[in-house]
């Protein structure tokens, strides 16, 4: 570990260390039923994974959000590489990729379950838009990114169109791919939340709004700070894949 990364995992622990104290402190100074202490939630917080009733509801609740991400890679992915190589497909696809960023999903939800229905589909279905546009998008952009000269000098060597896309054309777009999975992936997350609370009451959702009507503060932000964990988690492991697959990007990054 270099200099720079030990500098760097010391700040982060020293902030987490006074956002933690800072928590506790105001908490003990509002005296305040509905802002449990750091302490107080962190034995919520390990009370609750402590249960079989909480592991199922993340069962059910990442049943959804691994359904929906992974389709939303997939479908993502193809389309933003065919939009970015062909003008055809992007004239085609361009002005439903354009409703679907500007189109707030939360509200549509409901009209996503009354054509799907109540179950894991529509749920899903959900967390596929959050995430699908934006994954577009950035694959969509880092293969416009790619200087037209590389593919005439590939072409100018005798290189197929499978060649092409080999060599050229996916290194070419992989910082700014990866840079959608970063960001889908965050939104898929909030997908999956929202649409268990505001209409299909299952999984970490139910319990959310459970602990809100009885009124178990500690309980609800320690499910709320697992979620939290679980997402900077996630991102996190997105970002050491892009080290390790894009060792050569200095130019797109996400903060």
């Amino acid at each position: 570990m270099t200099k720079n990364q030990r500098t760097h995992r010391n700040l982060r622990l020293g902030s987490l260390a006074l956002f933690c104290a800072g928590w506790e402190l105001l908490a003990r100074s509002l005296s305040s039923m509905f802002v449990p202490s750091f302490l107080d939630t962190a034995g919520a917080f390990l009370q609750l994974v402590s249960t079989r009733p909480f592991w199922h509801a993340i069962w059910i609740s990442h049943q959804a959000f691994v359904l929906g991400f992974a389709g939303a890679v997939v479908v993502g992915t193809t389309l933003g590489l065919a939009m970015g190589r062909w003008r055809a497909v992007e004239g085609l696809c361009e002005p439903y990729v354009h409703l679907l960023l500007a189109t707030p999903i939360a509200a549509v939800i409901p009209v996503i379950i009354l054509a799907v229905g109540l179950g894991l589909a529509a749920r899903a279905l959900v967390v596929f838009l959050f995430a699908a546009a934006v994954i577009v998008v950035n694959t969509r952009a880092g293969l416009k990114t790619i200087e037209p000269a590389w593919i005439d000098m590939a072409r100018g060597f005798g290189a197929t169109e499978m060649q092409l896309w080999r060599r050229v054309l996916i290194p070419g777009a992989l910082p700014a791919m990866m840079a959608g999975y970063y960001l889908g992936l965050g939104r898929a997350l909030t997908g999956m939340i929202a649409v268990e609370l505001l209409l299909v009451a299952v999984g970490i959702g139910r319990m959310i709004l459970d602990y809100q009507g009885m009124f178990a503060a500690d309980l609800l932000y320690a499910t709320v700070v697992f979620v939290t964990g679980e997402a900077v988690l996630l991102l996190g492991a997105v970002r050491w894949l892009e080290r390790r697959i894009t060792p050569w990007n200095d130019q797109v990054t996400v903060e």
